[in-house]
């Protein structure tokens, strides 16, 4: 029994020993680094870094589109936050604020930029589409804000804040996206015009 009871203990740590001390987290961490530094998120190389094989970095994430929604997600929540730590006022000014420098951050984010540039078809449908995963939770951040300030007596819609949340999202993805849609430069600076007369 003796015996028995030494294997199993000694087994046990060797397992322990065996298991990689990574994790789904580090190839999060990692992406995050790949998609800011302006590259292309590959899941061998992220898999050679971590010195897993590619099946494991899969069953960790699910697909390279659901790592890459996480990433901009990420990037997304950071993004909005500091526009709003940043941004004063109340009401429909505020959310146009908000707005407006969430959507210069975006313009102006390196790691975006790469990322538009080297599969922006591929990133058109996968950011712009509600079948994506970045655009649906988008919408309800700017829907959490029309929803505080409507709730706190300081703006009113003429339409469900849900229904007025899509369109304002439509709007920022127009200028973020334009250059790939229309091949034009969007002028960063009159979003905000925009905002504060949709929110007046």
């Amino acid at each position: 029994m003796a015996a028995k009871r030494t294997n199993t203990a000694l087994d046990r740590l060797l397992h322990e020993q065996a298991a990689p001390a990574v994790s789904a987290l580090d190839a999060l961490h990692l992406a995050k680094r790949k998609f800011l530094g302006g590259q292309r998120i590959d899941m061998g190389e992220i898999a050679d870094e971590l010195g897993v094989n590619r099946v494991t970095v899969y069953r960790w994430v699910g697909s390279r589109e659901k790592l890459i929604a996480e990433v901009l997600w990420w990037l997304t929540q950071r993004t909005f936050e500091a526009a709003a730590k940043q941004a004063g006022g109340k009401g429909g000014a505020r959310i146009a604020r908000i707005l407006s420098r969430y959507t210069l951050a975006v313009m102006t984010n390196d790691g975006m930029q790469a990322f538009l540039a080297r599969e922006g078809e591929i990133a058109m449908r996968f950011l712009t589409s509600r079948q994506g995963e970045l655009q649906p939770r988008l919408v309800g951040l700017v829907q959490q804000l029309l929803d505080e300030q409507m709730a706190a007596g300081r703006l009113r819609l003429p339409i469900p804040s849900a229904e007025f949340a899509f369109l304002l999202t439509r709007l920022i993805e127009s200028y973020v996206y334009r250059r790939y849609i229309t091949g034009d430069a969007a002028d960063s600076q009159s979003i905000e015009a925009i905002l504060l007369h949709m929110l007046r």
